[in-house]
């Protein structure tokens, strides 16, 4: 792919940057992030962020496009996705909440340019109780008018410059923290030493107590300003920089406009570079105004209580000498570093977490340590979007905590447990996996996860079939990889292999460690690779390998982790393996109870559809026929309710009951008035819907009759689509002396009918009616170049669906205008 150019990447940053912080300033939202789709489309990139540094956002720098996370929906779906709570983020999307349990909401809207391309995704946090409202409507409305004016940006740039809009994955986001108002004031000047006259900016100027619209540049204005001890010096700055020389000056400006009040201010400036024509004519500098910093570090460091301040990422910035003595640790040894990674009693990942939920939810929280060997500490945490300020005091020990143990005689290293960011991935990891169903799901949600997670580039599944080793996935752009593995036996010395018979995973840092190891294997463009076995209830399903273009260094919590995963995916795997095999088993059932091919009839032409449940694995009871007759033919579409053999076992009596109706020549009404007296002396306790309908090709309509069966839709020639209003009758095995009234319909060549099951409109939580209307809107507006096109298009909302509760059956017919046409 191509990549950006220099002032492309740079007008793109800005824009991003530019656009995020516009949202987060524009609400209430104390962070925002932008993601921008990937190369191949499948995926989500994290582009830019505001106020919440990408370390707090887990693995969530790429998300799989159909993942089931508000960002990734918003930009799949072209909606707007709000969840005002952390009840309604659990109750909608829960793989969310389980990742960052917090309490926060969120607004996730579509980057998309006026044309309607879809770029991305724009989201908002922001602090939120249980009955928070969320964001108002138009703070709505403003969230999408500044992505969509992102969007044109982006899609200006990229026509423009010809750069790509999509970001790739790795690439470093663009970082715009949240600054609070800053201790330290800085002002600019550029003194003219020949003219003498100051040219300084409105923060110099509010240093030194001057009006900017005033203060015309004269040095002895500025004097005035100063202690008196202190002219002396500030004309010394002047010959200094007339040597050439760097200065720096400590000066006292009077604060107000009398008095005899100072405050101090560093002067600091030099003259510029020898080549530059002022060189030697000017002084150029800063200065800095630290007096509401000193004086606040100041105050802080008289306090009882311990005192420190941490930026956003965990990092400590400030520790004032009453903590360090709390936390028995020196200033050098943890600023700039997180306490849970230096302090060990501090290594507890509920440490981690505190600080993580403290800056998600902008929710103040404490807690009580144990601080070795037996000294209580009291902490609490004061967020805001630039960092958390904590408290530490001395605590009592509480009444239900246990003495502390006497510490062993010989001290024995102990193993550090799992860090938080590790077990989001464990959770992200589990919680997509419990919605994957088939193999190829499972393989999806794993190479959508680790190699994010991980920093991979390739990744490869083989499993275990007649004692050797089958490819079932591949990801990634060498299209080689690990070629050689396939279709080798479990006993041959590969690291593939071995590390299955093991149990054990295997690291390969360098292709030199691969070759050493195992003289002659190809090693083609990978430098470094990961073996997980996959081993589920002791027993070998197959083998995941993850490889990186460069070198990779797996640290012991990489090796831990990727341990751990390995154990869930093969677990999911096998699992997923079992769902295939019986799935596929049970609707090879369920299709041979279906025709095998259609019967042509002469001015009348009809198409199948069948779509089999992908939410579990019992056979449906949709079905469908096609009866010729002496003078036309009959349609037939039922559903019978359940899963279950037997719900398949009564839909293959019903069909050759219809059968043996109409070729004894029954009228419609009777035909379905005899399905129903049949179903009930089946005695199987089991209700049906059916819609039965009798066409004539050498007549301009035709006969329909219904037993509570969703209407058919008719398009007539000129383009007007209805459901047919039908005299609907009972379902079929209510009632014995159930009957059927036909209703005769207009059906002129040029016709299309199109008779379905629920399975294709029915949807938890949707009007049914409002779903029948857009597949009538559907049929209306369809533009076809052949009947099995037509039927396609009509199926495409419900293939949109990853999981359907139900089967779908589908029989699209046309009355051709030349009755004799095949």
């Amino acid at each position: 792919m191509r990549g950006l150019t220099a002032g492309g990447a740079v007008e793109r940053e800005d824009m991003l940057a530019a656009a995020v912080m516009e949202a987060v300033q524009g609400t209430d939202a104390y962070a925002g992030s932008v993601f921008l789709r990937s190369r191949d489309r499948r995926s989500i990139v994290l582009a830019a962020t505001c106020g919440v540094p990408p370390s707090l956002l887990g693995g969530w720098r790429l998300i799989a496009a159909g993942s089931p996370i508000p960002v990734a929906v918003a930009y799949t779906s072209g909606r707007t996705v709000h969840l005002a709570s952390a009840d309604e983020t659990m109750r909608r999307y829960p793989q969310l909440a389980m990742a960052l349990p917090y309490a926060f909401g969120s607004c996730s809207v579509p980057v998309r340019d006026g044309g309607g391309e879809l770029f991305g995704s724009l989201a908002i946090v922001w602090p939120a109780s249980p009955g928070s409202e969320g964001l108002s409507r138009a703070q709505r409305r403003r969230l999408r008018n500044i992505a969509c004016r992102l969007g044109d940006g982006l899609a200006e740039l990229g026509a423009r410059t010809g750069d790509p809009i999509e970001c790739e994955p790795g690439t470093p986001p663009v970082e715009t923290p949240a600054y609070p108002a800053a201790a330290v004031q800085v002002g600019l000047f550029d003194w003219n030493l020949g003219s003498g006259v100051l040219s300084v900016d409105d923060a110099f100027c509010a240093i030194f107590g001057l009006d900017p619209g005033v203060f015309d540049g004269r040095p002895d204005i500025l004097a005035a300003r100063l202690h008196p001890g202190d002219r002396a010096t500030f004309r010394a700055c002047a010959r200094e920089a007339a040597e050439g020389r760097i200065t720096a000056r400590r000066l006292r400006v009077r604060h107000g406009s009398g008095g005899d009040r100072y405050g101090t201010v560093e002067l600091w400036g030099r003259a510029p570079e020898a080549d530059d024509p002022r060189a030697a004519t000017h002084l150029v500098g800063a200065v800095l105004d630290a007096r509401a910093g000193t004086v606040a570090v100041a105050a802080v460091e008289r306090l009882r209580d311990g005192l420190f301040s941490l930026a956003p990422d965990g990092r400590v910035t400030y520790a004032n000498r009453r903590a360090l003595h709390l936390l028995d640790v020196s200033a050098h040894e943890v600023l700039d570093q997180c306490l849970w990674d230096v302090l060990p009693w501090l290594s507890d990942p509920s440490i981690e977490y505190r600080h993580r939920s403290a800056m998600i939810s902008q929710a103040p929280s404490s807690f009580l340590l144990s601080r070795p060997p037996d000294q209580w500490l009291a902490f609490s945490l004061h967020p805001q979007p630039d960092g958390v300020t904590c408290r530490v005091t001395p605590a009592a020990r509480p009444s239900s905590a246990a003495p502390a143990p006497a510490p062993p005689p010989v001290s024995v290293p102990a193993t550090a447990p799992a860090r938080l960011g590790a077990m989001y991935h464990v959770l992200q990891l589990s919680s997509a996996l419990t919605e994957a169903v088939t193999t190829r799901e499972v393989c999806e949600v794993v190479s959508d996860q680790l190699l994010p997670a991980f920093g991979g580039q390739q990744m490869a599944i083989y499993v275990v079939r007649n004692k050797a080793m089958h490819l079932l996935h591949h990801t990634g752009h060498h299209e080689a990889f690990l070629d050689w593995l396939q279709g080798v036996p479990l006993h041959a010395r590969l690291p593939g292999t071995e590390t299955l018979a093991s149990g054990a995973p295997l690291f390969i840092e360098s292709q030199r460690d691969l070759v050493r190891g195992y003289p002659g294997i190809p090693t083609g463009q990978v430098s470094s690779w990961a073996y997980l076995p996959l081993i589920a209830s002791g027993r070998p399903v197959g083998t995941c390998v993850l490889g990186f273009d460069d070198p990779h260094h797996f640290t012991e919590k990489d090796r831990g982790l990727l341990t751990a995963l390995a154990g869930l995916i093969a677990q999911a795997l096998e699992r997923a393996r079992l769902y295939d095999s019986e799935f596929a088993v049970a609707h090879g059932l369920q299709q041979t109870l279906l025709p095998h091919r259609l019967p042509k009839v002469p001015g009348i032409r009809t198409v199948a559809r069948y779509l089999p449940a992908t939410s579990g694995m019992d056979i449906g009871g949709d079905w469908y026929d096609v009866i010729p007759t002496g003078d036309g033919v009959c349609l037939v579409i039922g559903d019978v309710e359940g899963h279950s053999i037997a719900a398949a076992a009564t839909m293959a009596q019903l069909r050759s009951a219809v059968r043996a109706f109409v070729a004894v020549g029954h009228a419609p009404g009777d035909v379905m008035a005899g399905v129903n007296r049949t179903l009930i002396e089946l005695d199987s306790d089991l209700l049906a819907s059916c819609c039965y309908l009798h066409l004539q090709p050498h007549r301009d309509h035709a006969y329909a009759v219904t037993a509570g069966h969703p209407a058919p839709l008719l398009r007539l020639p000129d383009g007007t689509t209805t459901a047919l209003d039908l005299d609907v009758g009972p379902v079929l095995g209510v009632d014995h002396e159930s009957t059927y009234i036909p209703t005769r319909f207009a059906f002129p060549p040029g016709s299309v009918l199109a008779l379905y099951t629920d399975g294709l409109v029915e949807k938890p939580g949707a009007d049914i009616g409002m779903a029948i209307d857009r597949l009538r809107v559907s049929l209306a507006h369809a533009r076809a170049d052949s009947l099995d096109e037509l039927a396609d298009r009509l199926l495409y909302h419900a293939r949109g669906s990853s999981y359907r509760a139900d089967d779908i059956a589908l029989l699209v017919t046309e009355h051709a205008s030349n009755p004799m046409a095949p």
